[in-house]
């Protein structure tokens, strides 16, 4: 399990006001070689910024909300901030800040501020409401709340951003009507454009060998690659179920996502609960971890709820592998993000392999109503955004080209 839940008293880190830092990252390209080095994007493209300028000559106060589908996503938006010549404000969660000293220098000196993901962060929402209603700078929230490695299909958005957004829209209404709050979906599309056969025989090879098989050359990349992707989902299915299962992809993905999560749900909540899966997962952890960060357990409840934040994070990691995902559209995209995510849950690291480039399309403003309609079962803005970022990730995907 990554490292992305912190066992320590949460304390609000806020962000950077000041414009020296992240004038001097713009200016010196600093965020564009560490994406290069760090996470292989070597190449970009901005589309529609002349809709973000609209915005911000008009003084709305702007929400960026791109899709979240690889590490480097909160670093790629420096390239829209430099081609608009501007800053922002960015909610992160606050397990990056306790990576390393350097990286929680970085993001609070880019105007990055905590969020707690396994609680109700009441300081960061109230600084993300005041910032969209002075229009200070435009703010950055990922409305997935975690990265999901599936860059052409949205996952399920967080009702958080709507709350802000709305709360913002009704302040600045009541100093004047002309006071609006926009939001701009983002959408980011990563097109790999180095030599797939090599990169896939490389990643296969090394999963083949840690299965304790031969290299499987002599089957085509498609076939290989679900042969590997079906031995990864076994191994799991022999770890909680004790057996391999039957059915088809997508039952026995689902089975496994509700083998963990509806034995925790029952013992913390009294039943099994419906809806999306991170959703599911951010509710369980706000009931796990609050006893252990203020050291309430002993330690063999420690390592108990340890192991369950384990399952969690498991299930999370599931959830990213749509069954249709290839078998739709098997596109050379498609197959070097399975790749990666067989890589990554096997060994727990993200490798490298370079050659990425990023398209960041801004999407038309979406003007935020102060009010809602509370007969409604979904929240409209959430419909909306989704939509539309869905609708900007589907025309993006079709400039991938099909494995041949």
């Amino acid at each position: 399990m990554q490292n992305i839940i912190i066992e320590k008293p949460y304390k609000f880190r806020p962000p950077c006001r000041g414009t020296i830092w992240s004038s001097l990252i713009q200016q010196c390209n600093l965020f564009t070689r560490f994406l290069r080095r760090k996470e292989g994007v070597v190449d970009h493209e901005v589309r529609h910024l002349d809709r973000l300028l609209k915005s911000l000559q008009a003084g709305h106060g702007i929400l960026i909300t791109p899709n979240h589908s690889r590490n480097a996503d909160p670093l790629v938006m420096g390239w829209i901030t430099k081609a608009a010549k501007c800053h922002v404000y960015a909610m992160a969660s606050w397990h990056l800040f306790n990576q390393d000293w350097f990286t929680s220098w970085a993001i609070h000196k880019m105007g990055g501020f905590s969020v707690y993901r396994e609680g109700i962060d009441r300081q960061a929402i109230n600084m993300a409401v005041d910032i969209l209603n002075t229009a200070e700078r435009p703010l950055v929230i990922f409305p997935e709340g975690a990265v999901t490695r599936t860059n052409d299909q949205l996952h399920a958005l967080l009702d958080g951003v709507a709350f802000i957004a709305r709360s913002a829209a009704k302040r600045r209404r009541r100093r004047s009507a002309d006071l609006k709050v926009v939001v701009h979906p983002v959408a980011l599309k990563y097109f790999f454009e180095g030599d797939l056969n090599v990169v896939a025989d490389e990643v296969l090879t090394r999963i083949e060998k840690r299965l304790s098989w031969r290299p499987q050359r002599e089957l085509p990349l498609m076939s290989r690659v679900g042969k590997v992707g079906m031995a990864l989902l076994s191994l799991k299915e022999l770890e909680y179920f004790e057996s391999t299962q039957e059915g088809s992809l997508e039952q026995r993905l689902d089975r496994l996502i509700q083998r963990l999560l509806v034995p925790l749900e029952e013992e913390w909540f009294g039943k099994s609960q419906q809806g999306s899966v991170i959703p599911r997962i951010k509710a369980l952890r706000m009931k796990i971890l609050p006893e252990m960060v203020r050291g309430e357990v002993d330690e063999e409840e420690r390592q108990r709820r340890w192991k369950q934040l384990a399952d969690l994070y498991v299930v999370q990691q599931i959830s990213c592998y749509p069954p249709d995902y290839l078998s739709k559209f098997a596109s050379r995209d498609r197959i070097f993000e399975t790749l990666e995510r067989f890589e990554e849950d096997l060994t727990d690291q993200v490798q490298v392999h370079g050659s990425l480039k990023v398209v960041i399309d801004i999407g038309e403003a979406i003007e935020v109503s102060p009010d809602r309609d509370r007969s409604l079962k979904s929240d409209p803005l959430m419909n909306q955004l989704a939509t539309q970022l869905q609708g900007m990730l589907d025309e993006l995907a079709k400039e991938s080209p099909l494995w041949e």
